[in-house]
């Protein structure tokens, strides 16, 4: 009999009841016990829901109160010396200061967070592990042994989830660029051991190895590095059954490592990486069990069971059933928890839809029909080709006038008019700046009042008249804030938005937005993607007003702030129906008719944030140049239709632009703002050895933690930057958007940062 799995849940709740929780541990609402409590609930709830879906493989330890990889940090001891945490098991304290950082106070000084950048190509976020060649990796948590007994007291058999050893140190990073992290894999693989032999004692009969790292470009000493770590591990213990699990693309040359890896199961993602299948099929171990990465843990839409079925029974014809495992491609971290829940969508765009608990339903029907119950699922075999059918002919899909502009676009539409030098001429004499600029990047705090009000909007309680008076005084609010602190960019703040790609969306013909589906995005901090299923047009300006409106109260120039359209795909869950590129265009066009219209009403500074460009980036190397090629052409279509004096802006977050810099620079946007400050400023080794051809801001403090920063890190941090950057091209900014932080972190920061400008302008 085959057998059905699952890789791996959201953690966050339905509700997201863990957010609430771990929020308020911070706040000092709740005691680490009740935090605790809470969480062991959410956790009991996933796996009976999973039992109940008919998973056979439910995984453990896929849970995790901040960060996976984080968690495997603290299991390995990685813990950096700044956190000053003894030898034995590490603090609930210590952990959170290793996530956020944590503020000085009379007993302690204040420490900053770890760095943290993207899990591969997705929108989750994880804490980078710190090593060193020094380091020595000890036992220090016992996490993955704990949750297993609690799953076994309450009945349920689990399969508990790893980040895998080799994939662990290909994450990390050291002071030192020069040291390979590979060289202390004996030493990691001795605690691997230690936690295996204790699950093994406690009674698993299997263990999830997540390898992701498996489906990027490795070299030959990397590949290698897998076999030492999983003949050590195999052979230390026998009796227990190591499933590898690689996910998020295909093997290609790492096809042969990862078949001679000598445990008892490989997973394979069979919906970005179909490819493999046959290959795979003629080549495993004899006894080795595949794992058939079926149903789409990163996207909404419902399998077609039809063709899944199909694929399923070819590798069973080859492989015998008994050796087939069903499962989602990835975990499903980053699926949104539960479709019933919704109440924004009508009951056709739901039958096209499937979310977490959804998809565990569609692993057992496919392994009830693999194994002979076709009977049995014959009704939800039904309902899916139905679905299948309808959504391949609805005619919400389809806009014939859009997929015509699209085509007719011209390479002049991504060209501005002048180069740089000429533009910023133009720019000078419009805006007349001091040197060192400051500016934010864009939102501000999004305050309960402000999300009060935006519920009581929702709900009907407040009056559409009412509402926008509310947000045009917080606009007010802002600007005078910045104009008091001396910011030289203002903003408006952004209290209309609920969500930087969300808010675009619910104003597209396209797109259509859920009520309840949340992902985790990092931490205690989630987002609701938006869905694209259909065309994309805009009915009407998305910005315009607000953004008039507060250039309306100020002298100072104020920035229209717009998400670009590699951002918009990324960020949302994409229809399958056509290549991204195109659906990128369609969204290119949407923020070119916005940039216009903006301009058009007197906005002289104009973001158009992609964040998620480097994030996109397909994790085979050799596929790199296409991608840059037409995400780097969005963005230009996007903002390359205004005059020489509009000075157009774009930002970036967490990732390594060492690789892609120049792609950035063909972006040709007028400056650019990134994250520098939690990366210790190896942003500006990057434009050492690749200069930036024009203005940058490279981030001062770092947002994601709620510390105050203090004027003397940021000066010293601007000082380092002239060392690199012309100061006539170096703006001073925040690593990010401050819609997460309190204005009573956010203002003493600001005006820190003002000082910290005002030092440079004294000294050049």
């Amino acid at each position: 009999m085959a057998t059905s799995t699952n890789l791996g849940f959201p953690r966050i709740g339905a509700n997201r009841e863990l957010k609430w929780a771990v929020e308020a541990y911070w706040a000092g609402k709740i005691d680490a016990e009740e935090l605790q409590q809470r969480a062991a609930l959410v956790r009991r709830s996933h796996w009976d829901l999973q039992r109940k879906a008919g998973i056979t493989h439910i995984p453990s330890n896929d849970f995790s109160l901040y960060d996976h990889v984080l968690d495997t940090s603290v299991m390995v001891g990685a813990v950096p010396e700044r956190y000053d945490a003894p030898e034995g098991p590490v603090s609930l304290d210590t952990y959170f200061a290793m996530a956020r950082g944590r503020s000085a106070s009379d007993d302690a000084p204040g420490v900053p967070a770890m760095e943290m950048t993207k899990w591969f190509d997705t929108n989750y976020h994880y804490i980078v592990p710190e090593i060193n060649r020094n380091q020595v990796f000890s036992l220090r948590s016992t996490k993955p042994v704990d949750e297993f007994l609690e799953a076994q007291a309450l009945g349920i058999q689990t399969r508990p989830v790893l980040v895998g050893p080799v994939t662990y140190l290909l994450l990390s990073k050291s002071d030192d660029h020069s040291f390979d992290p590979l060289l202390l894999l004996e030493g990691l693989v001795d605690v691997y051991e230690n936690i295996l032999k204790r699950l093994a004692d406690a009674g698993a009969e299997w263990v999830q190895m997540d390898e992701p790292a498996l489906s990027l470009t490795l070299t030959d000493k990397q590949r290698s590095a897998f076999g030492r770590a999983y003949a050590r591990l195999s052979s230390a213990l026998p009796g227990l059954n190591i499933l590898v699990a690689v996910y998020f693309g295909d093997l290609r040359q790492n096809t042969k490592a990862a078949l001679a890896l000598p445990v008892q199961g490989l997973h394979i993602d069979l919906v970005r990486g179909r490819a493999d299948l046959e290959n795979i099929l003629a080549k495993l171990g004899e006894g080795v069990s595949l794992s058939l990465g079926l149903v789409d843990g990163r996207n909404i839409w419902k399998t077609d069971l039809e063709e899944t079925i199909a694929t399923a029974r070819r590798a069973a014809s080859v492989l015998g059933h008994d050796r087939i495992f069903i499962a989602p491609s990835c975990s499903l971290l980053h699926s949104p928890v539960d479709l019933d829940n919704e109440k924004n969508l009508d009951e056709e765009m739901k039958s096209w839809m499937a979310f977490a608990k959804q998809k565990v339903r569609e692993v057992a029907t496919i392994t009830h029909v693999l194994n002979g119950g076709s009977a049995r699922v014959a009704g939800k075999l039904a309902a899916n080709a139905a679905a299948m059918a309808s959504r391949r002919t609805s005619t919400r899909i389809h806009n014939p006038v859009v997929k015509e502009r699209s085509a007719s676009v011209t390479p002049e539409m991504s060209r501005r008019t002048s180069a740089y030098p000429e533009r910023r001429k133009a720019q000078q004499q419009v805006l007349r700046l001091p040197s060192y600029p400051t500016t934010t990047i864009g939102s501000f705090p999004q305050t309960p009042e402000i999300r009060k009000a935006r519920a009581s909007r929702n709900r009907g309680e407040l009056t559409t008249a009412e509402y926008e008076q509310f947000i045009r005084q917080e606009i007010e609010n802002s600007v005078r804030f910045q104009e008091e602190t001396g910011l030289d960019v203002l903003v408006h703040g952004e209290p209309e938005r609920n969500d930087m790609v969300e808010y675009f969306g619910e104003q597209l013909d396209g797109y259509v937005s859920t009520s309840n589906g949340w992902v985790q995005s990092y931490g205690s901090r989630a987002v609701k993607p938006p869905i694209i299923y259909g065309d994309l047009h805009r009915p009407a300006p998305m910005t315009v007003d607000w953004i008039a409106y507060a250039q309306s109260l100020t002298r100072q120039p104020v920035k229209g702030m717009l998400t670009g359209p590699v951002t918009m795909l990324q960020w949302s869950f994409v229809r399958d129906d056509q290549p991204r590129s195109e659906t990128c265009r369609q969204l290119a066009l949407v923020i070119r008719d916005e940039v216009g219209d903006l301009e058009r009403a007197g906005i002289r500074v104009i973001q158009v944030d992609e964040p998620a460009l480097r994030e996109g980036l397909p994790l085979r190397r050799e596929d790199w140049d296409a991608y840059l090629e037409w995400a780097v052409e969005c963005f230009r279509i996007a903002t390359s239709g205004v005059e020489d004096r509009t000075q157009m802006h774009t930002h970036m977050c967490y990732a390594a632009y060492d690789d892609i810099i120049d792609s950035v620079a063909a972006m040709d946007a007028d400056v650019i703002s990134m994250e520098n400050s939690r990366s210790d400023g190896t942003l500006l080794d990057t434009f050492r050895t690749h200069p930036y051809p024009n203005e940058i801001g490279p981030g001062v403090y770092d947002i994601h933690s709620p510390r105050v920063a203090e004027t003397d890190e940021m000066s010293s941090l601007l000082r380092r930057a002239v060392d690199v950057i012309p100061s006539e091209r170096l703006w001073v900014n925040p690593d990010c958007g401050l819609k997460t932080r309190r204005w009573d972190e956010v203002k003493p920061s600001l005006r820190h940062m003002v000082e910290a400008a005002r030092e440079l302008r004294g000294q050049s």
